[in-house]
């Protein structure tokens, strides 16, 4: 699973012109399931984003999490995340998972962020054409892949 994390002051998503999701400060998060993802990739990545301390202390210092500061996650599916670029200028998306899979473990992804504290979730539409709003808070932005801590172990 692939995710790149904005920190944020305000995001939305749109579809069909009615907002589908909308948050306060907290996290805009774009996630790609890749094919072979599972359910503790899933896992992983919800614990590592709760727990994410990129937002800034009494001293100035980024040592919050999104679960300290009481901040709220947008989530929207993105497949071209699972791009593979090796070869020519096209992009080949044969590395994202099926799309039944995908919406499973996206929906998953989703219920973990809460099961781990975050009490709003916001989503947007599973392989929707949507519009994402969003004000960056820094900007800081963060990449997460599961298969690059598995290749560490």
């Amino acid at each position: 699973m692939r995710a790149v994390i904005q920190r944020v002051l305000n995001s939305s998503v749109t579809v069909d012109g009615e907002t589908v999701g909308k948050i306060e400060k907290g996290f805009m998060l774009l996630l790609g399931v890749m094919d072979g993802d599972t359910e503790s990739e899933a896992e992983l990545l919800a614990r590592k984003t709760a727990m994410l301390r990129v937002f800034e202390d009494e001293n100035g210092k980024m040592n919050l999490s999104v679960l300290d500061i009481g901040g709220e996650i947008l989530c929207v599916s993105q497949f071209t995340l699972c791009a593979d670029t090796k070869k020519g200028n096209r992009p080949s998306f044969t590395p994202s998972a099926e799309p039944k899979e995908a919406k499973r473990l996206y929906e998953y992804f989703c219920q973990q962020l809460k099961l781990n504290g975050v009490e709003k979730v916001e989503k947007g539409v599973f392989g929707a054409d949507m519009k994402v709003k969003l004000v960056n808070d820094g900007p800081v932005t963060i990449c997460l892949d599961t298969d690059t801590w598995s290749k560490t172990k």
